[in-house]
Parts: structure tokens; sequence; C-alpha cells
């Protein structure tokens, strides 16, 4: 396990030596046998029915197998990790790749760049790029160690920005990029929801696995069409009201328990709302457009609240507590558009395993799909 030798002393034997005290050993006795923590005592021991090929490597300290010794490959510096590419190209990636500075790779020479791709690298600072202001939409850099938005002041015709998995903690410094429709910052250490203003054309927004609270500082984007907050510390639906485009909504893995304050965003298509708090369905009634909702793994009992939702075509529902078959009949039974259902988990299945699929076809004969099979006509 990591951490049970220091990093110095790391393949090394490690013995506490206390030189203020005799040795416990009388005289002429063998010393005690030195063991690093994991009782290795740095020996190298070999099965006596082994065939090795050269055995005078183990008498020998000066011995060395220099006709099989390969010849090390060179690192290239990332000065040099684009030289075969052609300089008219319209996309630069360089993923994975251990580029640690933007600059260093010398991306003006690619004057018709629309799109630059450094995913995986090991990059701090955002910088290197003006020179592409012309022609740049899309920047992904995605799984790198940038700790603050900085160096996109001229990039104002970015369409695509992708900052997800570094160790960003405030939202600043894109209000400029108006052109904007797409802004990814998963997995990041953002605590607060901010600095979005000007943004009004912006479709998608994923703030996923950070450490949000509240949704709130949104009404200026006008034309979102999808927010995705899932695995935050979300506590309450709210601030979604001036959201008139909202078609989808995921906040899976927080800690709801209300789907009331959703009358605030009628135009909603998807609700993805897995392991959560909620017990019920009440409130959802409002969103006659939703078609597809996904509640697994919380703890509603009942299907109430459904039964206005005539375009429902999937839901995911496995994992609660929903025990009667009649439940789900009377809140589903009439939905003509509805093909795929999962129950999987809940009593109505637990209880009668090989009956359970029978029972949903007779209840809901439209269905396509039970949990992850097919339905055989």
């Amino acid at each position: 396990m990591p951490g049970s030798l220091d990093k110095e002393n790391e393949g090394h034997a490690h013995v506490d030596i206390q030189d203020d005290l005799p040795s416990p050993r009388a005289e002429g006795e063998a010393s005690p046998i030195m063991r690093n923590s994991k009782g290795w005592d740095g020996k190298l021991r070999v099965p006596k029915s082994a065939l090795v090929a050269n055995p005078e490597a183990f008498s020998d300290p000066e011995y060395s197998d220099d006709e099989n010794v390969l010849e090390g490959g060179e690192i290239a510096a990332d000065e040099d990790l684009l030289d075969d590419e052609d300089p008219e190209t319209d996309e630069v990636m360089c993923s994975h790749s251990r580029v640690g500075s933007i600059s260093s790779l010398k991306l003006e020479r690619f004057k018709n760049a629309a799109r630059v791709c450094l995913r995986q690298n090991s990059i701090q600072e955002i910088d290197g790029l003006s020179a592409l202001a012309g022609t740049l939409e899309d920047l992904d850099l995605y799984d790198n160690l940038i700790g603050h938005i900085r160096g996109l002041d001229e990039l104002t015709n970015l369409t695509c920005l992708d900052l997800s998995f570094n160790k960003i903690k405030h939202i600043k410094h894109i209000s400029h990029l108006t052109q904007l429709k797409e802004l990814f910052l998963v997995a990041n250490k953002i605590g607060k929801i901010e600095g979005l203003e000007g943004l009004d054309k912006l479709t998608s927004l994923e703030l996923g696995s950070n450490r949000i609270r509240e949704i709130n500082n949104l009404e200026t984007l006008v034309n979102l069409e999808e927010l995705w907050v899932a695995k935050n510390k979300i506590t309450e639906i709210a601030g979604l009201g001036g959201l008139s485009n909202l078609r989808l909504l995921s906040i899976q893995s927080n800690r709801i328990t209300d789907l009331s304050p959703l009358k605030e965003v009628p135009t909603l298509e998807e609700l993805y709302i897995s392991h959560n708090a909620l017990v019920s369905l009440k409130g959802i009634e409002n969103n006659t457009k939703l078609r597809v909702i996904d509640i697994s793994n919380n703890k509603v009992t009942s299907l109430e609240g459904l039964g206005p939702l005539k375009d429902l075509e999937e839901l995911w529902a496995s994992y609660n507590l929903i025990a009667d078959f009649a439940d789900v009949e009377k809140e589903l039974k009439d939905k003509e558009q509805l093909t795929t259902v999962y129950f999987e988990g809940n009593l109505l299945q637990l209880r009668a395993p090989a009956l359970y699929r029978n029972k949903v076809r007779l209840a809901l004969p439209q269905v396509k799909q039970i949990d992850a099979t097919f339905v055989r006509v």
C-alpha cells in the first residue's frame, strides 16, 4: 500500500536504529536480520530448480550484460510534438503527451486551426493561443492541471470550451465569450455557479462532480437547453424559472426531496434524478412534455403524478419501493408512446421474480422493453 514506506526509502530495507542503547546480542552472536516494513530482508533469492542463463551475475559484482542492453528512447520536447502536422490543418490534437506548456507547442503556425484538443496532459496555465483567435472555435483542455480560468481574453470566437477534470475553483473570465454554445466544467472544485453573464447563446452547461450547493445565477442563459449538475451537494431544485428553453435536466446523485419546483420549467422533456432522496413524484404532473424520466435509486413508493404525462416514452424506476402492479397500470397504461420501463429491484419484482415480467406485460401491453430485455412479440 502507498504510504507504508517513505518515498525516499521506497524499495530499500528500513530499520530504526537506537544508537544510545547497548546491543542486546551476546558477544559472538550473529547480527539480527534487517527487514523492511513488508518483511523483506533485501536479498534476492532464486529457486535451485531455476535455469539461469548467466549464473555469474550472482557472484561477480562487476558483471554487465552489455550485449542485451536495450537503447532508451528519447522523449520529444513539447515544441517538437507537432512537427509532422500539416500547417494547413483545421484541427490540432496532442493528447496524453505530457505537454506542460501550450506556448511551447508553437500553435501560431496553424493559421486555420478551428479546434485544438490537448486532453490528458500536464498543462497548468492557458496561454499561447492568442494567435489563433481569428479561427479557434473549439478548445478542449480536458484532464489537465489548470487551477484558474485565464488566457481566454482574445478567443472571442469560441463556441465550445471544455475544462473538465482540472482544479478550477471559480468560474471567471469567460463572460466575454459571447459566441459560446457549450461549456464543460465537469469534475473540478467549483463551489458556486457564477460568472456566466453575457453567455446568452449557451445551450449546454455541464457542472457535474463539483461542490455546488445551490442552482443560481442562471437567469441570463435564456437559450440554455441542457443543464448537467449531477454529483454535487444540491438540496433543492431552484433557480430555473428564467430558463424558458430548458429541455434536459440532469441532477443525479444530489440530495433532492421535492419535485414541485419543476413547475417553473414546463418545457422540460428529459429528467435524470436518480440517486437522490425522493419518496414521492408529486409535483411532476405539471411537466407534461416529459418524455424520459430516470428516478432510479430513490425511495419512491408510488407512480402517482405521472398520470398527466401523455408523451412519456421511457421510465427508469429501478431500485425504489414500488410494490403495486395496480398502481403501475393506473398511471402508465394510457401512455401510448411508452416503450421502455425499468422496475428491477422494486418490491413488485423482488416478491415474485418469476411472474414479474408477465405481470408488467399484462399491465403495460404497449411496452417493448422491460428492464434490459426486449419484449418478444
